[in-house]
Order: structure tokens, then C-alpha cells, then sequence
């Protein structure tokens, strides 16, 4: 009746590492950085590793033209590809985490830390 209950402990015990592993991740990937940027570099937006928007420069010589349309457009741009690449970090600290391994689960976990949800 009581066999399972060591495996049910060293289950335990992995995923109370796991989740120490994920916090660190999480603090590591705020500490990491990615730019999108449009326009030739008229515009660029900065993010950390779980998608939070750090910066956002604009050109002024963009902001004199006074097109807000055209602004509108660079800023979209310039984020989706800032996003983009912070998706990128999220794989890359996922394969860091798993060594390679896909396991299930681990995508959405890690998206939580984002709050990106699962990935495409």
C-alpha cells in the first residue's frame, strides 16, 4: 500500500528543483536584453527577457515629419521584431534549462515567467 510513496517523494523533490530552476531563469532572463528596431533605426524599442518594454527611442527627426501614421507603423514594427527576438531568449533559456530535451510542459512553463502563455 506504501510502496509508492518514495517515488511519489523523489517526484517531489525534482519538481521542488525544477522551480528553483525556473525562478532563476526567470531572474536571469530580466536581466537579459533584446532591440527591435524599423525605419533604419529611426525607431527602437528594447526589451528584457520576459517582454517587459525597457526603452523606446525615437528618432527626432521622425518625430518633426509629423506623419503619426508612419510612426505608428515603425513602432508596431520595431516591437513585434523585439518580440520576436525575446521569444528567442525564452527558446534558448529553455534549451539552456532541458539540455536540449523536449519536455512536456516546459514551453508553457517557461512562458509563465513572460507571461507569454504557449508558444506557436
Amino acid at each position: 500500500m506504501f510502496k509508492g510513496i518514495g517515488n511519489i517523494a523523489a517526484i517531489w523533490k525534482q519538481a521542488n528543483e525544477i522551480g528553483g530552476q525556473m525562478e532563476k531563469l526567470g531572474e536571469n532572463l530580466k536581466l537579459r536584453r533584446t532591440t527591435g528596431t524599423s525605419g533604419g533605426g529611426m525607431v527602437e524599442i528594447e526589451l528584457n527577457g520576459i517582454l517587459e518594454v525597457l526603452h523606446c527611442k525615437i528618432d527626432p527627426q521622425l518625430m518633426s515629419q509629423g506623419d503619426g501614421e508612419l510612426l505608428e507603423d515603425l513602432l508596431v514594427a520595431a516591437m513585434n521584431q523585439a518580440i520576436e527576438k525575446g521569444k528567442q531568449l525564452h527558446a534558448e533559456a529553455l534549451q539552456e534549462l532541458t539540455g536540449g530535451m523536449q519536455l512536456p510542459g516546459m514551453r508553457e512553463a517557461l512562458g509563465k515567467l513572460g507571461g507569454m502563455g504557449p508558444r506557436e
